[in-house]
């Protein structure tokens, strides 16, 4: 499996050249100057290198979202039936049929447009912009001026300031204390310093490009200092653009995908098998072969369900806007589906699980005892100090604000002096005045930095010295806090007399170590009920991140994942392909990983049989993103980020997650409501049809009353995606299965045939049909159209229909004015044209008792088909 560095373009390896030459070098390799460019040049090469996007705008256009809405198998069903009744000259039947595409596709563009429209709203809430060096010409002067990101162009010179987010690839020319937040690359939690003369480290020989500290990669944030630098890449030429290239590769199959290519092959066996008979047994019987063939045709669309696009699309736009109020918008309208079947959910941790921000847990001594000295020490260097300021400090100066020490160290203290902190920026010395003729110098940092200039140590009242023992305790206690997902900073101070000269680093000796101040990163309030909620869904929640592992574990600990043991990267590396889907299945933490990890293992879990969901919101989780069944992104997240992305939450919260689980699969039970019971009602049909094409002289049903009945009956159901669903249903993750259609057509479809052939035999000798054949075919037609119309009701759900969970009104509604409509056909004006009779008054008391029984038979018998399946330990089918 390729990894992140064979993922760069070529593009890239010329980025990982330029970072190893001289600057010189740099400046010739892209025709640049120190000076910046001027306007023309800039102008020039904004035309040839193009807008600085990572994606195309045509993503996103008319073209591409028809292009996305076609492709679906029903659709190309319903087109080839469409084309076999325009070849044998029906152009009612075409019309009827090409209608319902035109009307399922319209639906799929209009949602997405929706969505697009949305995602561009959120989008153009902020007006990037960059810092630049521009000249008029080559004799003005350089100035300092605001241009959109999109216009920056290779050799550009670039201000970046504490805030600021890097909008091109950047070789840093010179740089103040400049440290970069690169979370978006690698996952790290953690900032990292960057320098103009640094160079990057190589991995097994190969120079790593996020790891250059010389360069800042599209993408990054300035957490602190200053830096000019020069724009060597932009647009898909950045290493960001060559991991956001993968949004744009055609996505894997879904387990949507799947499930609607199996359900559609099952349908299809049953029409390749059944037309041929119908036609033969038509034939012969009746001797009109062209006859024969038409119906055979009508029986092709009789067990298509037809109305399958228009109803799945109504089914998953009707969620959608339920999704939107939850501030979740849809992108991939079949990725809700996804949601539903998901039974593996990945997450990050930073950000996701937790809030991404730092805050100020406490502070002890060398030995571990609370003590708040340490803290309070930290507080008056941060308040002194005059350089930038990091995360830690600023949750040092939030705690300090809430205990209101500002205006004591404002009053007891005098700033004096700042020593120049060292290119590591992994620990700062502030000397203060507290009374005449004495100086203090307070030192905070990371422990490695600090801990090496100590020679004593504060043990409660005392000062002692920092022997090895006392040495060894500090250690194993900074190892316990990290474990515990905590950041330690710790805290040194020395007095000594007042002098007027300058303060050097040799000055930073003989310390006193006062202690340790502790911080975490707070585990978001709903992400334990969150965790919670998606497990008693049957969703597995894994964590991947880029972060260390022991602060992963802890994490994990507080919000409720699983944590027996924590997979490395470079354990992952070890790892072929099969043994890592074992791995994957098992564990649920995944610590320091590349972007290349994290795609190895949604694949490996999609291999293992699993319904996977990515969250991610960085560059580096673009691979897994495009893997994965059902991807998410937050709002926050890169632009690429959200381009792979089939879900964007407006929120980032676990909890919206959990709520649009249920919804995906509330969605795929009405949706398999119509699919199952709709192809047992058909396959009926054509048992009927076959029966009474050997039974009797004529027709049973003309094509055309045919068609009129499966017109009528989908309009009843375009109500089913506002039904309720079972409690049980939601409980566990759901798939769409053509494993349970076929037994389930065969028994409820037997049954159906079997009330239509009493009613045939009632139709027969009690109602004229033997001397009319179109009162027989006017009762059939009434008699099958009231009975589908019932079965619904009684199969949709588990329960008695009048028990919860009942069927929603409007579900009731449509299915008592389309019986009503059915049952007044053969008395009004469209009668003739369908060429239908009006059956005998007393057939109307026939219809009562027989719609009636057969509700009953269809609850006696799918109970009995339940406790059939739990019996043989069967997967339940899926509208139940």
């Amino acid at each position: 499996m390729r990894n992140e560095d064979m993922m760069i373009s070529d593009g890239c390896g010329r980025l990982r050249e330029l970072s190893t030459a001289p600057l010189p070098t740099v400046f010739d390799e892209i025709s640049g100057s120190p000076d910046g460019l001027t306007e023309r040049e800039a102008a020039d090469r904004l035309h040839h290198f193009g807008d600085n996007r990572q994606t195309s705008a045509s993503e996103e256009g008319f073209v591409a979202g028809l292009r996305a809405s076609l492709r679906s198998p029903f659709l190309a069903l319903l087109a080839g039936l469409c084309v076999v009744f325009v070849l044998v000259g029906d152009r009612k039947a075409a019309a009827t049929i090409a209608a319902m595409i035109v009307l399922a596709v319209a639906l799929r563009l209009w949602q997405r447009t929706r969505s697009m429209r949305a995602i561009r709203g959120v989008r153009e809430l902020v007006t990037a912009t960059a810092t630049v060096c521009r000249r008029a010409d080559e004799q003005a002067p350089s100035v300092a001026c605001e241009v959109p990101v999109a216009e920056l162009v290779p050799g550009d010179v670039v201000i970046l300031g504490p805030g600021d987010v890097v909008a091109a690839d950047v070789r840093i020319v010179s740089a103040t204390d400049l440290v970069i937040d690169q979370s978006a690359m690698t996952g790290e939690s953690l900032p990292v310093y960057k320098d103009a003369t640094a160079r990057q480290r190589r991995v097994r020989g190969v120079a790593a490009v996020v790891d250059s500290a010389n360069l800042c990669l599209c993408g990054t944030t300035v957490v602190a200092g200053a830096a000019t630098g020069v724009v060597v890449a932009t647009g898909i030429r950045t290493y960001a653009g060559a991991l956001a290239s993968h949004a744009a590769d055609p996505r894997s199959e879904s387990s949507f995908d799947q499930g609607v290519r199996a359900v559609s092959w099952t349908l299809i066996r049953f029409m390749l098998v059944m037309v041929p008979i119908v036609f033969a047994v038509n034939g012969v019987v009746s001797g009109a072969w062209g006859q024969a063939a038409m119906f055979a045709v009508a029986v092709a669309v009789g067990l298509t369900p037809e109305m399958l696009p228009v109803i799945v699309t109504t089914n998953l736009a009707r969620g959608a806007v339920l999704l939107a109020r939850e501030r979740v918008v849809i992108r991939r309208l079949n990725a809700i589906q996804d949601l539903g079947a998901m039974d593996v959910l990945c997450i990050d941790k930073t950000g996701t699980l937790t809030e991404d921000r730092v805050v100020y847990a406490h502070s002890v001594d060398v030995t571990g005892h609370i003590d708040e000295t340490a803290s309070e020490l930290a507080y008056l260097a941060t308040h002194f100090q005059a350089g930038p300021h990091s995360r830690l400090d600023r949750a040092i100066a939030q705690w300090a604000d809430e205990e209101q020490m500002g205006v004591v160290a404002e009053a007891a203290y005098t700033g004096f002096a700042e020593i120049a902190p060292e290119r590591s920026r992994r620990k700062q010395t502030v000397v203060v005045s507290r009374l005449h003729g004495e100086h203090i110098l307070l030192c905070k940092g990371h422990p490695d930095e600090v801990l090496p200039y100590c020679t004593r140590a504060r043990v409660g009242d005392d000062v002692v010295g920092f022997h090895d023992e006392l040495k060894s305790e500090a250690r194993d206690l900074i190892c316990a806090y990290r474990k515990r997902g905590m950041q330690v900073m710790a805290v040194a101070a020395r007095s000594r007399p007042a002098r007027t000269g300058q303060y050097q680093v040799t000055d930073e000796n003989d310390l006193v170590l006062v202690g340790f101040v502790g911080f975490v990163d707070p585990v978001r309030a709903s992400a334990s009920c969150a965790v919670t909620s998606l497990s008693r869904h049957g969703v597995r929640v894994k964590i991947l991140t880029g972060d260390d592992g022991h602060v992963a574990a802890q994490v994990a600990t507080q919000v409720g994942v699983a944590c027996d043991r924590v997979i490395r990267g470079k354990q992952i590396d070890k790892l072929g392909d099969t043994r890592l889907q074992a791995v994957a299945t098992q564990t649920d933490v995944f610590a320091e990983l590349t972007p290349g990890h994290k795609a190895r293992i949604v694949a490996a879990l999609r291999e293992a049989g699993c319904a996977v969901g990515f969250l991610g919101d960085g560059v580096n989780d673009v691979a897994a993103l495009r893997l994965a069944d059902a991807s998410i992104a937050p709002d926050t997240a890169t632009g690429a980020a959200k381009q792979a992305a089939d879900l964007i939450l407006l929120d980032k919260d676990l909890s919206v997650i959990a709520r649009a689980v249920i919804e995906g699969r509330r969605t795929l039970a009405n949706t398999m409501k119509y699919v199952t019971i709709t192809a047992s009602s058909n396959f009926g049909n054509v048992l009927s049809v076959m029966a009474a094409s050997v039974l009797l002289p004529f027709l049973p049903m003309l094509p055309g009353q045919l068609m009129m009945q499966n017109l009528l009956y989908d309009i009843a159901q375009l109500a089913l995606p506002w039904d309720r669903v079972d409690p049980e249903y939601l409980r566990r993750p759901r798939r769409w299965q053509s494993s349970g259609m076929v037994p389930f057509m065969l028994i409820f479809g037997a049954l159906s045939s079997l009330f239509d052939l009493v009613t045939f035999a009632v139709l027969w000798w009690a109602c004229g049909g033997s001397d009319s054949p179109s009162v027989f075919q006017t009762g059939w037609f009434v008699e099958g159209l009231l009975t589908q119309l019932a079965v619904v009701l009684v199969l949709r759900s588990r329960t008695l229909p009048w028990r919860r969970p009942r069927p929603a009104p409007v579900v009731v509604l449509s299915a008592m004015a389309v019986a009503i409509v059915g049952a007044l056909l053969p008395f009004c004006p469209l009668a003739e044209p369908l060429q239908m009779t009006a059956p005998p008054v007393a057939y109307l008391l026939w219809l009562a008792v027989v719609v009636t029984a057969y509700a009953a038979a269809a609850y006696v018998v799918k109970r009995w088909y339940l406790r059939r399946r739990v019996t043989n330990r069967c997967p339940q089918e899926s509208c139940w």
